[in-house]
């Protein structure tokens, strides 16, 4: 559950989507602007950082804010092929985007991106820490590595990008952070303890950034998927989706698009009295 795609492990049925390891690369720049600007959208003007968003959620949540008018850095480490097709999706609202590789476990990579993206656009007014990796295995067979793994790139590294952003932005007088924890990270799960730590600590740090950046006109907030539909449940069998489904008290997976529509509205100017909160969006599966 959660993350980019929150979805599914082949070992739990429960995994992130961004497979976000081991990556260096470059930034790709976008095409020459043809298309007319928006007029209308409430983030006209706005930039916005979306790490992760080569497919399923993180694909969403840009063409998302797109729509509304904001120009999108889309961050990916693996996936080129998906990256382009996010930037076609984003230019084809009429905004700026451009596509930056680079693993945000990595501090490297993310001092590189975050050059390359104020380089480009001159700022950035929305962080949207949607990548992360999973690794799963019972307590009691996972190593240290495998532990540190998902923590670096799930936890720290979410930190550091945004301790990273969160120095330009303060200068801004207005930011929005906003992060893609997991129902995970509410409930636990069966062979995910490292994922299950650094969701919830995803959790404990939006309310802590809160509480420090909310003077400054920045707002910290989290959405929690549950299971959605991407195209990383195709490997899970029917009776455990079955299942799934049966325990949500909505009754059916999610749809990315409705992950990023709790995005788009906390990136909003009309949500700069939310800060601090976790937005569920798991069918009712788990209601704090």
């Amino acid at each position: 559950m959660a993350a980019e795609a929150v979805v599914t492990s082949n070992e739990t049925y429960a995994k992130t989507g961004s497979d976000l390891l081991a990556a260096t690369g470059t930034k790709t720049p976008t095409a020459p602007q043809e298309r007319k600007r928006p007029t209308t959208g409430q983030l006209t003007g706005k930039v916005a950082l979306v790490t992760g968003g080569s497919r399923g959620i993180g694909r969403a949540i840009c063409q998302a804010l797109a729509a509304e008018g904001a120009d999108v850095a889309v961050n990916y480490v693996r996936n080129d092929e998906g990256a382009q097709q996010t930037l076609r999706l984003v230019t084809g609202h009429g905004v700026h985007g451009s596509v930056y590789k680079g693993n945000v476990g990595s501090n490297d990579d993310i001092h590189r991106m975050i050059e390359e993206i104020l380089k480009d656009f001159g700022h950035i007014d929305i962080l949207v820490n949607n990548a992360g990796i999973t690794r799963d295995k019972s307590f009691a067979k996972m190593t240290q590595d495998v532990w540190r793994e998902v923590v670096d790139v799930d936890l720290t590294g979410q930190a550091m990008i945004t301790q990273e952003v969160l120095r330009h932005m303060t200068g801004y007088g207005w930011g929005r952070v906003i992060f893609i924890t997991s129902l995970v990270g509410q409930m636990g799960n069966f062979g995910q303890a490292n994922y299950a730590v650094a969701k919830g600590g995803l959790i404990a740090l939006v309310k802590t950034l809160a509480r420090e950046f909310s003077r400054k006109g920045i707002t910290v907030n989290a959405v929690a998927p549950g299971y959605i539909e991407t195209d990383m449940i195709s490997g899970v069998p029917e009776n455990v989706l079955a299942a799934v489904c049966q325990m949500t008290p909505i009754g059916r997976l999610g749809k990315p698009e409705e992950v990023a529509e709790a995005v788009r509205f906390l990136a909003l100017p009309g949500a700069s009295y939310i800060t601090g909160e976790v937005v569920n969006v798991n069918g009712g599966m788990f209601m704090a």
